[in-house]
């Protein structure tokens, strides 16, 4: 091998190889992105554990409701449980409001985006309209925590002609 050749090698070679500041930059930078995604992660959980502590913090004096209304239906005083249920169940419903918790409208037609069929019973109302609530739904701003579970009117039933056989 020449010499010409050799120096060509050693010059290729060296290209190859990458440097060693360059190497050192990729490995921190590395590092950073996977500390950023542990520290991210971390206060994601944090977030979670606040937002559930202040509710939490909200629900406790509607348990001392209901507390209060079951010692009450002990002593077998059913004025002062139906008036402690209604104050729990108050209590309660404008807890979710603040929080923007608000009840499925049921009237009119049936939407199979927030409401779920159980069934459809022969009516004289117009075909696809909520005849009962079975169990209410809810929704979150926009978003359908619980669809609400209705029964649905459908055509009224054709009586079968009798006929001779």
């Amino acid at each position: 091998m020449s010499e010409e050749q050799v120096e060509q090698q050693e010059a290729t070679t060296k290209e190859q190889q990458p440097e060693p500041e360059v190497d050192d930059r990729l490995l921190r930078l590395a590092a950073d992105f996977d500390n950023y995604k542990k520290r991210a992660a971390r206060e994601r959980s944090e977030y979670i554990a606040l937002a559930n502590e202040r509710l939490i913090g909200e629900l406790i004096p509607i348990l001392d409701d209901l507390e209060r209304a079951l010692n009450a239906a002990e002593e077998h005083q059913e004025a002062q449980l139906e008036e402690g249920v209604e104050l729990v169940h108050r209590s309660l419903a404008a807890l979710l409001a603040r929080h923007g918790v608000t009840p499925i409208s049921t009237e009119g037609k049936f939407d199979p985006h927030v409401h779920e069929a159980l069934l459809s019973q022969p009516s004289e109302a117009e075909e696809g309209s909520v005849l009962d609530v079975v169990q209410k739904g809810y929704k979150l701003g926009e978003r359908v925590v619980r669809p609400a579970r209705v029964v649905v009117a459908a055509p009224p039933a054709q009586e079968e002609p009798e006929g001779d056989a």
